[in-house]
């Protein structure tokens, strides 16, 4: 590996008792925003809610269903939109969404608390024209398998203009609904960095000195801020060979390497 103990910044080496005075100051701050973060949560459970369609329709493994349907029985169901992009290879999906649904595995803890987990592929962009619902969803399950995730998975495709209703069709989102018997209600909504809460890879990279490595970061001069969520340089290593444009989603190079196809492509 190449010898970057002189071409990277380093922070100032100091004795102890100083080293832990920095940390005390900047821990006041983190628990003052651990402490507001509580505070947004709490007034984020006293949001209005807004009545949505429990009839419409999603494509499931299974054939049609309803966002009824998709609760499991359960009263709550958070669902994450995936950008899909039909008829595109494995390589030209989505790297953000493929970054945060590689970080969602264990879904008990949601079960326990009466909440259910789904991806909504919305399968739908109007730079590659019209797809084909069903086949576009078929692609989208090739990809699920060949990333290797098991999480509950529908097409929203036939009702997302309905479902993202004032929204941006083609970015990601998580949306939150609660069920009152056979009603459907939606009680929040995020995207862009909101979608971060299903993740901790760059969580514990805001941990770590040097951070996340990308560019648009406020880091010391000389920190390495070359870093994407794609790269060409097969399975991932520092420094990265190369970044986006090109490349693949970074999680697809340990499929590649474990022998798994990347071929989407529906039918015989």
């Amino acid at each position: 590996m190449k010898d970057e103990s002189t071409s990277v910044g380093k922070p100032a080496a100091v004795d102890r008792a100083t080293f832990q005075a920095e940390l005390d100051n900047l821990r006041a701050r983190e628990k003052a925003h651990t402490r507001e973060g509580d505070a947004i949560a709490a007034a984020r459970r006293r949001l209005p809610m807004v009545e949505v369609d429990p009839d419409l329709e999603l494509i499931g493994p299974n054939g049609p269903l309803t966002l009824l349907d998709a609760f499991e029985g359960r009263r709550q169901l958070v669902a994450y939109y995936f950008m899909w992009w039909p008829t595109r290879p494995a390589p030209e999906q989505c790297e953000g969404c493929t970054l945060f649904l590689s970080q969602v595995a264990e879904l008990s803890y949601l079960h326990s608390r009466d909440i259910t987990y789904a991806v909504f592929s919305q399968g739908r962009n109007t730079a590659f024209g019209p797809a084909d619902p069903q086949v576009s969803y078929d692609e989208s399950l090739r990809y699920r398998d060949f990333m290797g995730w098991t999480l509950p998975w529908y097409s929203a495709q036939p009702s997302l203009d309905a479902l993202l209703v004032g929204r941006e069709i083609g970015l990601f989102h998580l949306v939150c609904y609660l069920r009152d018997g056979d009603r459907v209600f939606e009680t929040y909504w995020t995207n862009r960095r909101g979608v971060e809460a299903m993740d901790y890879s760059y969580a514990l990279m805001d941990l770590a000195v040097y951070g996340r490595q990308e560019a648009w970061e406020d880091s010391p001069s000389g920190w390495p801020q070359h870093c994407s969520m794609r790269t060409d340089s097969g399975p991932p290593a520092w420094p990265p060979v190369s970044e986006e444009p090109g490349g693949r989603p970074i999680a697809q190079w340990p499929r590649l390497d474990a022998g798994h196809s990347d071929d989407l492509a529906v039918g015989p």
